[in-house]
């Protein structure tokens, strides 16, 4: 999704949550600029992985490891995004996703592993999450894509394919790039959440809001 685009939806996020958009620029600002030093993982090459392929896109709801078990014969024919924590259950049952979409809310560790083995760990910046960015981004050391929701123009090192929630950013992703088809593993909007999900996050009113948004969000890329 283009920014023009995107940006009608980002400012109704924006005012439903409160969120004040000059905190989404000094994160975003601040990831621009960690980056920098960094070598950004070409766009190219990610359009190459996702475009006219079979893409799983794994949520950290409630039925994420138990579909992982039924679906686990099939992963190695698709592309493989995880949303966040939903690495962690992944690297659990042995399987490392080629894509990691996260803001670093969920246990990061399992993140720069999976980094170290191969995945592309595209990282988030929100108002929220600074502090996370400036302990974590020296430790990651592959491959390596920087988005903000804000104007991405603004930057030299980071894109915007739209998206709010890791889950919904992730499905953003995989239709911006063009996959054939998009299948969702561990979304589930009925108010339940799931053990992988934000686990630093104690604010379940809150989270359960992001939830209505994800499957709102999502719901415009798959019907």
């Amino acid at each position: 999704m283009i920014y023009k685009n995107w940006e009608q939806i980002y400012k109704k996020i924006l005012k439903d949550f409160n969120i004040k958009e000059s905190e989404d620029k000094k994160s975003a600002e601040l990831l621009d600029i960690l980056l920098s030093n960094k070598s950004i993982f070409p766009l190219e090459d990610l359009s190459h992985l996702i475009k006219d392929k079979q893409v799983f896109v794994f949520g950290a709801g409630p039925s994420l490891e138990n579909s992982i078990i039924k679906n686990k014969k099939h992963f190695n024919s698709f592309i493989k995004i995880s949303a966040d924590g939903a690495t962690s259950a992944l690297i659990k049952h042995a399987i490392y996703p080629d894509i990691i979409v996260t803001d670093l809310d969920g246990n990061v560790k399992d993140q720069i592993k999976s980094n170290d083995k191969g995945s592309i760990i595209i990282i988030h910046a929100h108002g929220d999450n600074k502090d996370k960015i400036i302990r974590y981004l020296p430790e990651i050391k592959g491959k390596i894509i920087g988005t903000t929701q804000t104007d991405p123009s603004k930057f030299k090192n980071l894109y915007n394919f739209g998206g709010f929630t890791d889950g919904d950013r992730a499905v953003f992703i995989a239709d911006h790039f063009n996959a054939k088809k998009i299948n969702l593993i561990g979304f589930n909007f009925n108010g339940k959440i799931g053990k992988y999900s934000c686990s630093e996050n104690k604010n379940k009113k809150l989270k359960l809001k992001k939830l209505k948004w994800c499957k709102k969000l999502t719901k415009m890329i798959i019907e």
